[in-house]
This record gives C-alpha cells, sequence and structure tokens, in this order.
C-alpha cells in the first residue's frame, strides 16, 4: 500500500488529469464495446499511454532532468490530440444522434436570426483571410504562453498552466460526449459550398484544408457531414483561448500583447468561420470559467497530498 502511495505521489496534477481521463475513455468504451468498432486497439492505447506517465513519473522521482522536465511538461501536446481522435471513433457510435436543431434553436431564441448567416453579409476575402489565419493559431497559443513561463524559470505558473490546459481540453471532450453536433457549416450552410462563399487571398483554403483533415474530412467527400468530427459544444476553442488570455494577464506575460488580439480575433472566428453556433461560444466561457474555479481546487489539493505549497496567482 505505502508502494502505491509513492508512486501516486509521483505523479503531477496534470498527470492525474491524463490517467483519470483515459481510465474514464477506456471503461466507456468498454460499456459500449458493441457499438465502438475499434474499442480494444483504443483501451490498449489508454494502457500504454498511463504506463507511460507512471514510467515518466517514476523516473523523475529520483532526479528531474532537463529532458525529463521537457517531457513531463510537452507530452501532452500530441496526447490532446490523439485523444480527441480517439473520441472521433467513439461519440457518434455510442450517441447516435446529433443536438444541432437544439443549439440553433437556442441562437435563434437569443438574437431572432442566425448569426452565421447573418455575418456572412459583411464577409470579405479580407477579413476572412485574417480569421482563418487567428483560427489557425489555436494550438499554438497555449505553447507561446508555456514557453514564455518556462524560459523565465517560472515552473510553478507553468506547472499550474500545463495542469489548466489539460484538463480544460478534457472538460471540453466530455462537452463532445453530452452533446454531439456537427456545427452550422453543415446545418445552416453548403459545406462543400464554403471555398466558394468565403473565399480568403492566400492562406486562407490551405489552413481549411488542415482544420478538415484535423476533423477527418475533405471536401471531396460526398458524405463529409457523417464522418466529421463531433466537436461542436462547447466551443474548445473560446474555451482554450479564454483561459490561455487569462493566465497570461495573471502571470504578468509578456507575450499576452500577443495573445490578446489574436485570441479576440480567433473567438469571432469560429462564428464567422461558420464553425460553431453563437451558444456553442457561450458554453466555451462557461467551461472556461468552470475549469478555473474546479481546477484550481483540484490542483491545491493534490498539491497538499504531495507535500507542496498551495498554488496562488502572483499578486498584480
Amino acid at each position: 500500500m505505502k508502494k502505491i502511495k509513492e508512486l501516486l505521489y509521483c505523479l503531477r496534477a496534470n498527470d492525474i488529469v491524463v490517467v483519470s481521463f483515459l481510465a474514464l475513455l477506456t471503461i466507456i468504451n468498454i460499456i459500449f464495446h458493441n457499438r465502438v468498432e475499434h474499442w480494444f486497439f483504443l483501451c490498449l492505447f489508454n494502457f500504454i499511454i498511463i504506463a507511460f506517465v507512471f514510467t515518466i513519473a517514476n523516473l523523475s522521482k529520483k532526479e528531474l532532468s532537463p529532458l525529463l522536465l521537457q517531457i513531463r511538461t510537452w507530452y501532452i501536446i500530441p496526447l490532446i490530440f490523439l485523444t480527441f481522435k480517439e473520441l472521433y471513433f467513439m461519440v457518434k457510435p455510442i450517441r447516435q444522434v446529433d443536438y444541432d436543431d437544439v443549439l440553433i434553436a437556442i441562437d435563434r431564441f437569443i438574437f431572432g436570426f442566425d448569426p452565421t448567416v447573418e455575418l456572412y453579409k459583411i464577409a470579405t476575402p479580407f477579413l476572412t483571410e485574417i480569421l482563418q489565419i487567428a483560427y489557425a493559431t489555436f494550438f499554438f497559443l497555449p505553447v507561446i504562453l508555456g514557453i514564455e513561463l518556462m524560459v523565465n524559470k517560472k515552473y510553478k505558473e507553468l506547472d499550474f498552466a500545463v495542469f489548466i490546459i489539460v484538463l480544460g481540453f478534457f472538460l471540453s471532450y466530455i462537452g463532445y460526449l453530452l452533446v454531439p453536433a456537427v456545427g452550422p457549416r453543415f446545418t445552416l450552410h453548403d459545406f462543400n459550398l464554403k471555398h466558394v462563399e468565403l473565399p480568403g487571398l492566400f492562406l486562407t483554403d490551405f489552413l481549411r484544408d488542415i482544420v478538415n483533415s484535423g476533423e477527418s474530412i475533405t471536401y471531396s467527400m460526398p458524405n463529409a457531414r457523417e464522418l466529421v468530427q463531433r466537436d461542436v459544444f462547447p466551443s474548445g476553442h473560446t474555451q482554450m483561448t479564454l483561459l490561455t488570455m487569462y493566465m497570461a494577464i495573471k502571470f504578468k506575460a509578456k507575450s499576452k500583447y500577443f495573445l490578446i488580439p489574436v485570441g479576440i480575433l480567433l473567438i469571432i472566428a469560429t462564428v464567422y468561420l461558420r464553425y460553431h453556433y453563437v451558444v456553442d461560444v457561450l458554453g466555451g466561457a462557461v467551461f472556461m470559467i468552470f475549469t478555473l474555479w474546479f481546477g484550481r481546487r483540484i490542483y491545491n489539493w493534490w498539491s497538499v497530498k504531495r507535500g507542496e505549497e498551495k498554488f496562488e496567482y502572483p499578486e498584480t
């Protein structure tokens, strides 16, 4: 029992979130194994990652070398995308329903119209280009903040930021499981005409293709709506960008002068580019607030368990 506790206490807060979430996905895969075609391989993947996390944590117990520090900090980057793709094989066969009609109804109740349709009236190639570029920076914004914190040796802030980012992503993934939807580019608009109706200048089509490939679709697919990943509610782009902006301000990061304006454009882009309904953006904001509230309590609880100081934001 003592060895088990020692092994657990080697884990950082973000490791605990990773292990817990992968364990949850494994349980869901086992329960719905008759619906999830690749459930065994998904469970095997989860087991391998959990074993990797425990191994790295145990190695770090003796001496946290520069290499191990980098691995423990940045392994979450590929993991976040890999778990995102694991959900691709789970959500549609398990849930077997999309809630776009509900999300559309909420938008219409709030505004009296469809926001993406109204925004089309002010669309220009230049505006589309700027917003598509901003949208493409999504995964880079938290990394930029993390690099600055590491360079400035703000390791406690870095550890907390990594934890919050991991927790935020996984909470949004739970939202995708609970409220699967495909978004307005498939429901209120013709997906195959997006590059015609919202043309950019130079990079728009290239960046759009990257986003589509990340969601396992292309414009050439006649059944793209059936194959696309269900990742609309909440808007993870909004949630994670707001978290990054908030922490950049709290940690007095110089990168905030880049992160904040780009982040604002990115959030606007989620609706303008037809990836999300406005209610998804509002949901992302609510998830952001909950992530900070819940995350800080979990982080400090685990810090006390490990005999470490609680986290407090730097004084402003």
